[in-house]
């Protein structure tokens, strides 16, 4: 289990033939360059960097809204300035939130179409574990009871005296 597992991730590339931006190809080869994981965690961080710039952004709107709800004496120009702020601030945390909106899309996409067989390999590993263990505890609930109706009637008091001559006999 120690070995990486390879993806089918598609990674972009440039065609032998093309001439156009020389400076984007040579950003690129370095991606070429990496392994299957080390690719799958730089695409996870850009995802979080994407996350945590859109969430800033409805943070400060709300910090800046609440911060333009103050009441007091206004003339006219300031309430009309304060207004134009606060629809400024308003549609730029509608494009954040649209944008969150996006990504948890793109995500849904992504976890659908991902590599099924994988995670059905880690359902059935999980799943024989869990049988495995099942086997275990009938096996020992199984020796325990043998143990029990083996044990004369006379000899047994109360579950709390046998627990304490387990006890005594395992020092």
């Amino acid at each position: 289990m120690s070995e990486v597992p390879q993806t089918d991730v598609s990674r972009p590339s440039a065609l032998p033939t093309a001439n156009l931006l020389q400076h984007r190809i040579a950003a690129a080869q370095p991606a070429l360059d990496q392994n299957s994981a080390e690719y799958l965690d730089s695409i996870e961080e850009e995802w979080n960097k994407k996350v945590d710039l859109e969430v800033e952004t409805l943070v400060d709107g709300m910090v800046d809204l609440v911060g333009l709800a103050s009441i007091g004496d206004k003339d006219k120009f300031r309430v009309a300035q304060e207004s134009f702020q606060a629809e400024s601030r308003a549609e730029s945390m509608i494009r954040a939130a649209n944008s969150l909106l996006s990504i948890t899309h793109s995500m849904k996409l992504l976890l659908l179409l991902s590599d099924e067989a994988q995670i059905a390999h880690r359902r059935d590993a999980e799943l024989k574990a869990v049988q495995e263990e099942r086997e275990d505890i009938k096996k020992k609930v199984a020796v325990l009871l043998d143990e029990l109706l083996k044990a004369p009637f006379g000899t047994e008091s109360s579950p709390s005296a046998n627990a304490g001559m387990g006890d005594s006999s395992d020092k």
